[in-house]
């Protein structure tokens, strides 16, 4: 499955600047990547998969239980990943209550996320690897970028798949709707 997973990680074209692609989505499902927020895998749990940082240090993301938690699963060579990172940063910035949480999926990426996030100043963002693509498959996609908000129970809210304007006025009032209730 994860070979399958490699190959579908393709979809992200690095030279692609405009959403509303098609693109073959797990189990050669279509999704329409208009970079919109989508609401339709809401209450569907947060896996409780290790990720690790450049040291070593693992974490769960299901031990994240307790805080609203926006998951983007990221790739250095993506280039709508790399026109989201600094906004994700500024948002991790603004927003005490919100963890953002950026689990990169390059496979080599020891050397290259770390060395990224400094390079681009982004730090807010810690180096979390998943380079055997383990998260995206537990949650069923395999376009990049993806991020999918969790709330404080570490259930699903909604995601977003492809590239956004994580700086939007529809974003600030979508976390401020999950952080009202």
């Amino acid at each position: 499955m994860l070979a399958g997973f490699s190959l579908a990680l393709g979809a992200c074209d690095s030279g692609a600047e405009a959403p509303g692609q098609e693109q073959a989505g797990l189990g050669g499902e279509k999704a329409n990547l208009l970079g919109e927020i989508d609401p339709s895998y809401a209450g569907e749990l947060m896996p409780a998969i290790n990720v690790t940082d450049p040291d070593g240090k693992q974490l769960n993301l299901g031990a994240l239980q307790g805080r609203l938690v926006l998951l983007n699963l990221w790739a250095t060579w993506c280039a709508p990943c790399k026109v989201e990172m600094p906004m994700l940063n500024d948002l991790a910035k603004e927003n005490e209550a919100l963890k953002v949480l950026t689990v990169s999926q390059d496979f080599s990426g020891l050397e290259k996320v770390p060395a990224f996030l400094d390079e681009n100043e982004l730090d807010q963002l810690e180096p979390w690897l998943d380079p055997d693509g383990k998260v995206a498959v537990a949650v069923g996609s395999s376009v990049l970028p993806t991020t999918i908000l969790y709330d404080e129970a570490g259930v699903e809210v909604w995601r977003v798949v492809g590239d956004y304007d994580w700086s939007s006025a529809e974003t600030q009032e979508a976390i401020a709707a999950v952080l009202g209730n």
